[in-house]
């Protein structure tokens, strides 16, 4: 087998990608996406990849993959197959090892179905492509990222092609938050010109046939919950995202959600009623005393003060015998002279109170807007898309995704306190500390 050095014959491809397709190969990325409709073209750009990197990577491994055995078999592998064949570009295939060995360049392609993760540890590799990711495990990606680490390669490149499957765990590492490792293309509906030519109806026939929120996931290409109503359904980027400046007038509303993993909260500010949420802290198993040193990085000082917000649960004794309280009261004695109040409530409030409160605070009844969120409080943002309910009940699905819900909660806690309705006589309903 050729290594780096041996001298490659290039060949002439015969491709009409699309623009979608064209960003896709010429994406820089570490590890890229291509994220698209039915019919736009996926498995085409994802085996193109395929073959453009064993030409940069000359006699190195690389590995293709697909959720399972026959979706590799039936279209993956058909599909480069059918490529290598139509441009007459020399190979070896070992069906006994399921692998193909490129002529040209003597680079390896590894065909894995990757349903069983577990058994993707080993050869070290130039380059993998994974087929259909939404319906692929991460601990399949996770473990393939770690076997990209070939000290020979050229291009060191993870890939994979999609159809959008809701908020899954393909949305929260490639679409939510996109980085300079990670990016995403996304193909536009109707964009293949090639499928067009041959079957001008076939989208005309989809729409016939799928319901209107299938349509949009499958034909349009839109990311979107499919299982079950949005818990925050007035909430709508366009209304509600913004930018965002503390006043220096207001106090400071902290609400805590002391969950271990991420540990959440959110800072606040409330005008006249309306609320505006500032930032948001999110510690990946993180402790109540690195929540109190990440606000105080942020909020060294401020005039007016803090208000500390939050879950009811946070007053009961820890292991070591202090409460989450007690641990944020200590802790701004020590490192703060900011004043500090406390409004605890003795329960918190039941789950549905507190959803209709934030609905009711992102859109009242007769249309106004009394909840802003800065834009960069991505993960509160992506808890107001996503968490939904569990079918047709009442209950939120916190199982679908551990990490949403937590902010959000945060945020209920504070709404409730601050802004429902009170008695005007009776005692307070929260405790202070």
């Amino acid at each position: 087998m050729g290594g780096p050095d041996r001298e490659v014959r290039l060949r002439e491809i015969t491709y009409d990608p699309l623009d979608s397709q064209k960003a896709f190969h010429n994406c820089p990325a570490r590890y890229k996406g291509y994220s698209g409709p039915i019919g736009s073209g996926k498995s085409q750009a994802l085996c193109q990849e395929t073959i453009r990197l064993t030409y940069i990577n000359p006699g190195r491994t690389g590995l293709l993959g697909a959720p399972t055995y026959p979706m590799l078999r039936d279209a993956t592998q058909a599909t480069l197959i059918e490529i290598l064949g139509a441009n007459k570009l020399p190979y070896d295939h070992n069906k006994a090892e399921n692998a193909l060995v490129m002529r040209d360049t003597g680079s390896r392609i590894l065909f894995r179905p990757v349903d069983d993760f577990e058994r993707l540890r080993g050869t070290n590799l130039a380059w993998f492509g994974l087929d259909e990711l939404t319906y692929t495990q991460e601990e399949a990606w996770l473990r393939l990222e770690g076997r990209l680490r070939d000290p020979k390669a050229q291009q060191l490149c993870g890939f994979a092609a999609w159809t959008p499957k809701g908020y899954d765990w393909v949305y929260r590492k490639f679409v939510a938050k996109p980085t300079k490792t990670y990016e995403t293309i996304y193909a536009k509906p109707s964009e293949n010109r090639h499928l067009l030519e041959r079957d001008p109806d076939f989208y005309t026939r989809l729409r016939e046939s799928y319901d209107e929120k299938f349509y949009a996931q499958e034909v349009l290409g839109s990311y979107l919950n499919l299982n079950g109503s949005r818990v925050y359904s007035s909430f709508e980027q366009k209304d509600h995202v913004t930018e965002l400046a503390a006043d220096p007038r207001r106090a400071i509303l902290w609400a805590l959600d002391f969950n271990v993993d991420p540990m959440s909260s959110v800072i606040v500010q409330v005008s006249s009623g309306r609320v505006t949420v500032l930032d948001e802290i999110v510690i990946r198993h993180g402790t109540t005393r690195q929540a109190c040193e990440a606000f105080l990085e942020r909020f060294p000082k401020h005039e007016p003060g803090v208000v500390i917000f939050g879950d009811a649960s946070g007053s009961a004794a820890q292991t070591g015998g202090m409460s989450d309280y007690e641990m944020v009261k200590e802790h701004f004695a020590v490192y703060s002279s900011m004043k500090v109040e406390y409004r605890v409530p003795k329960a918190n409030p039941s789950v549905r109170e507190r959803i209709n409160l934030t609905n009711t605070k992102l859109r009242s009844a007769a249309g106004d807007i009394g909840l802003l969120v800065d834009k960069k409080c991505t993960e509160l943002i992506q808890d107001f898309e996503q968490v939904c309910f569990k079918g047709d009940t009442g209950q939120i699905d916190k199982d679908r995704d551990r990490f949403r819900t937590h902010v959000s909660d945060a945020l209920g806690y504070l709404i409730w306190q601050e802004c429902r309705m009170l008695p005007q006589i009776g005692e307070r309903s929260f405790r202070v500390l």
